[in-house]
């Protein structure tokens, strides 16, 4: 596993980071859950990212349990607030970070996360609000660091602008071969900030590995056909001139001397202001396959292939 600095901040994060999004709130059997945090960190894993909302407080109670016994210096662990967590309690005021800091620190059985962010930008709440009510997050030992998830260029600025409040030292978009656009704008920004990349969606919810053909029905075990997970995969992604296009990556990963998905998150860990790209596991082989691609060297032309294929259809 390689390591590198997440922004601004003093952590530094596995390359490679173990998500909980739509797998441990309620995707994947708790047992199955516990085996693959488990195993990544045994494989050198040291970043897990989850979010309050994520099953509405499942997947951070999931990660509470599985992370019992362990050091708690040995890994750093982040959540998110921002989206609703009952019919009254949504958003970036004062009140709601409060709250719902308290609320996620009791599910994970901490004292403390090593990074807080905020799930998106909240257009009912004054920037200066959040910024205060976040500033108050640190100086309570609650969170060590602040971030943001999928704001605006604007905002971010704004954020960056305001005096005397915690600065924010990552950003978590979504990246990945099919979905390369944070790279244009976001990235250099952010650097000119010093906030790093922490991405998510690598593997584009499991397109990028390759198990969907075009033309056929997805496998029974992929996240496609579960009624939990599926929902939320864009239905484009399995639109057949897309699965043509990853399909012919696969054999120039192949050529590479790698898997599809290793391939995927080679590409995006090749830009140094990505500090960690965050995959979601079912099983423990997923664990270990993708936890491989920190450690592989792939040369620009076949990234540069690829890109050319996926162009059309991005």
């Amino acid at each position: 596993m390689k390591y590198r600095r997440l922004g601004s901040s003093d952590l530094q994060v596995s390359t490679i980071a173990l998500g909980s999004w739509l797998t441990y709130s309620g995707g994947v059997g708790r047992a199955d859950a516990i085996t693959c945090v488990h195993k990544a960190l045994e494989v050198g894993v040291n970043f897990i990212d989850t979010a309050n909302v994520y099953g509405r407080g499942a997947a951070e109670t999931l990660l509470g349990e599985a992370l019992q016994g362990v050091a708690r210096g040995s890994y750093i662990l982040a959540t998110k607030v921002y989206f609703p967590m009952s019919e009254s309690d949504r958003g970036l005021s004062r009140a709601q970070i409060r709250k719902q800091i308290d609320a996620s620190l009791a599910r994970l059985r901490t004292d403390h996360v090593d990074l807080y962010q905020c799930h998106r930008y909240d257009e009912d709440t004054p920037l200066e609000e959040t910024m205060e009510a976040l500033t108050e997050v640190v100086r309570a030992g609650k969170a060590r660091y602040i971030g943001f998830s999928e704001w605006p260029a604007d905002k971010i600025e704004a954020a960056a602008a305001l005096k005397g409040v915690a600065r924010f030292v990552s950003s978590q978009p979504q990246y990945s071969l099919l979905w390369p656009h944070p790279q244009t704008d976001i990235f250099p920004l952010c650097a000119d900030l010093g906030i790093g990349q922490i991405v998510w969606s690598p593997l584009a919810q499991g397109v990028l590995t390759g198990k969907y053909s075009p033309n056929a029905p997805p496998p029974p075990d992929s996240r496609a056909s579960s009624k939990t997970m599926g929902s939320m995969l864009p239905k484009r992604w399995l639109e057949p001139p897309v699965l043509e296009a990853v399909r012919q990556v696969k054999q120039i990963a192949a050529e590479a001397g790698v898997s599809l998905a290793q391939f995927a998150l080679a590409w995006v860990l090749r830009k140094q202001v990505v500090a960690s790209a965050i995959f979601g596991a079912s099983r423990p082989e997923q664990v270990v396959e993708n936890a491989a691609a920190a450690d592989i060297s792939i040369d620009a032309a076949y990234f540069l292939r690829a890109e050319q294929i996926l162009e059309p259809v991005r």
